[in-house]
């Protein structure tokens, strides 16, 4: 059955107003890409709301307003082995208005179907009110065809993005060891699984959405599980566009009468890039619980780091830049790797505290009589092979389905069980100890290992599931988070999971992530839109060492998204001679510093829905504070016409922070201005009268 000749029985229209299921009509021979607005019995349909069809076969295809996306998708489907079952006859549809505890007022739709080979499907969708663009979707699969079927996985929001002119861009909240960039291009040849598992022993996990999306209007798929899940989320360049879908292994003997209920899972179809699909995701998130906690106050503080010094660091060197650090304008002083025996005991250095913990207590106070805050770096979750915590405790060694140890590699070292109990109590009481004896005021915990991990086989733990240990590390945080607080009321708990892309379930326990290691200012920009998104306001993301950006020295790259400012100079020599604070590049921290305190960018609203971070040139970020509108633009080089998205009513004033210049006025009709710049251009556009 061709798209031409499909009858169409079921459109159901998301809006604002919510979704609602219209009457089984014949649609006759209707392009299967036709815009839905121009369909006379589709109605409520917003400027960014979307529809969904289902034809008779209950393939489903999608549409923003004015603007077609897909055809008609084989988008939920059942797998059994090589076969796909993709067809189902329809059966049937009820809708009823709803009003969830958390979510509000909606309308849930409930669509019924057979397939030839005996399997009924039932596919639930919500849509709520104030999730616009957003629909909610949880697929039961039925064996009723008398014999036993061998399921070996699922596939949810199955749809290919039709192509138009200029390309498409996607976003993964997926794990990579190669560290890749989060939003990229996609090239014609593009294919990545996006597995939330785990890509090798110590990198995985991640956010669960992945978009694609081309001028105007952009898919997203994910799912909306209270707890981590480990399913794939694939994105691929077809010939005629893009597509994804949410995949789970699930490898089942369904008996007679047996059935299968998916993950929940979400669709958004919403015009620009990735920045709009995860404030829905995170609104959602939110609802059930799931949200950033807001930051305290200490941040939003910029960032010295003793990392400079590396791990063969003297505390003699640490303390004599602290002076220079707190001249530059920096609040936080970190210290870094290397203080320990080794990871695991967590045990202090004798060469460099000789007099153990009275040492260590004496430096947290030399910190804070430099006028500045302690923080201590440590690695949670991994330990030596050769550490006293793995002799007297092996039982807390995370085992996969072989047995096998998991490696963190940067530190040669083996990761626990965070969902096994002893594992838990161990590193909590580390947390106490760093806080309420040693007398820090924050930690930096550190390792691509801390994002995620494995199913945890070994026989010791216990565990009713192997996934227990997958769905633990957020609860591992969580202990961590509270016991940091318990000790001392608003200590900060930084996480870096080196590299990875964050998994969005840690982050309700954790008060400030930072670009994670990145390999240039674009990672350090597109890592912060995104976490912007997810976190929301109140919340810090930091952009780590600027030496990591590019030259160096981007600190505009932090200062225009409102990320916190951060770096790990060292002073006046060091082993690595290109983060030596020179005369030249004290002036230049100074400036940057003192023109973050002024404007505090990192306590604003950032804008991300204003510009799309793929097609508009130059790149540009957006931080309301107030009335107020602070614009970065991003380009090697520029020279032509920029517009000044958001402005209200009235005229703006035009002003160049970094250079003082004037650049004249606009208002919301006239926002156009011509801009010459290399590198970057910041502009404060501030109400007149």
């Amino acid at each position: 059955m061709t798209d031409m000749n499909r009858r169409t029985v079921l459109k159901v229209a998301l809006g604002g107003a919510g979704l609602a299921a219209l009457p089984a009509v014949a649609a006759g021979a209707a392009p299967a890409a036709a815009a839905p607005n121009r369909d006379a019995d589709i109605v409520g349909v917003g400027d960014t709301s979307i529809t969904l069809e289902f034809d008779d076969t209950l393939r489903s295809r999608v549409a923003l307003k004015d603007v077609s996306v897909t055809r008609f998708d084989a988008s939920e489907v059942l797998l059994l082995g090589d076969t796909a079952v993709d067809e189902f006859t329809y059966r049937g549809h009820e809708t009823r208005k709803i009003r969830h505890p958390r979510h509000g007022a909606g309308v849930e739709v409930t669509v019924r179907g057979r397939s030839a080979s005996g399997v009924r499907k039932t596919v639930k969708l919500t849509s709520f009110r104030r999730l616009t663009g957003m629909v909610v979707m949880k697929v039961t699969y039925t064996n009723v065809s008398g014999r036993s079927l061998k399921v070996t996985g699922w596939r949810s929001g199955a749809h290919e993005l039709l192509e138009v002119p200029g390309g498409f861009y996607t976003f993964s909240g997926t794990t990579y060891t190669d560290r890749r960039d989060w939003v990229r291009p996609m090239t014609d040849t593009f294919h990545e699984e996006n597995s939330l598992g785990m890509d090798s022993s110590d990198y995985g996990g991640g956010t669960p959405m992945a978009s694609v999306w081309r001028p105007g209007a952009g898919l997203s798929v994910g799912h909306v599980e209270p707890v981590a899940k480990i399913l794939r989320l694939p994105v691929r360049r077809t010939d005629g566009g893009a597509s994804l879908a949410v995949e789970g292994d699930t490898r089942v003997t369904l008996r007679p009468g047996q059935k299968l209920t998916t993950d929940t899972t979400f669709l958004t179809a919403l015009p620009g890039d990735h920045f709009m699909p995860l404030q829905r995701y995170r609104d959602y998130m939110g609802d059930i619980g799931l949200s950033a906690p807001k930051a305290p106050k200490t941040a939003f503080d910029p960032i010295w780091c003793a990392w400079g010094y590396e791990r063969d660091f003297t505390l003699e060197e640490v303390v004599a830049t602290l002076p220079k650090a707190r001249a530059v304008g920096l609040t936080w002083a970190g210290l870094d790797d290397g203080w320990q025996t080794n990871e695991g005991d967590w045990d202090l250095d004798p060469r460099k505290f000789p007099r153990g913990d009275a040492d260590m207590r004496a430096f947290t106070r030399r910190v804070r009589d430099a006028g500045m805050l302690p923080r201590l770096w440590w690695a949670p979750l991994a330990a030596d092979p050769d550490s006293n915590l793995l002799r007297d405790h092996p039982d807390m060694l995370l085992l996969d389905r072989h047995g096998n140890k998991q490696k963190v590699t940067w530190w040669d070292s083996w990761t626990l069980c965070p969902a096994y109990q002893p594992t838990v109590d161990y590193f909590v009481g580390l947390v106490k100890k760093f806080i309420g004896d040693w007398g820090y005021e924050g930690l930096k915990a550190d390792g691509q290992h801390l994002n995620a991990v494995t199913p945890c086989y070994n026989p010791a733990h216990r565990h009713a599931r192997p996934e227990e240990s997958t769905e633990g590390v957020a609860r591992f945080w969580k202990a961590v988070y509270e016991a940091a607080n318990e000790v001392k009321r608003n200590a900060l708990l930084e996480l870096c999971p080196c590299g990875t892309a964050f998994a969005f379930h840690n982050l309700p326990y954790v008060d400030q992530f930072p670009g994670s290691d990145p390999e240039s200012s674009y990672q350090v920009r597109s890592k912060g839109k995104t976490m912007k998104a997810l976190m929301g306001e109140g919340s810090s993301y930091a952009g780590d060492h600027v030496e990591l950006s590019d030259n160096g020295d981007d600190f505009a790259s932090s200062y225009g998204i409102g990320a916190v400012l951060s770096t790990k100079f060292t002073y006046p020599a060091g082993p690595d001679d290109s983060i030596v604070l020179t005369p030249e590049k004290e002036a230049l921290w100074r400036k940057w510093v003192n023109l973050y305190e002024e404007n505090m960018l990192s306590t604003g609203e950032y804008r991300g829905e204003l510009y799309d971070i793929g097609f508009d040139k130059p790149e540009a970020h957006v931080v309301a504070k107030g009335a107020t509108l602070h614009y970065a633009f991003y380009a090697p080089r520029w020279d032509g016409p920029v517009e000044l998205r958001g402005l209200e009513r009235g005229r703006y004033r035009l002003t160049d922070p970094f250079t003082g210049a004037s650049l004249g006025t606009v208002d919301a009709r006239h926002n156009t201005v011509r801009l010459g710049f290399e590198r970057f251009q910041l502009i404060i556009a501030e109400p007149i009268g």
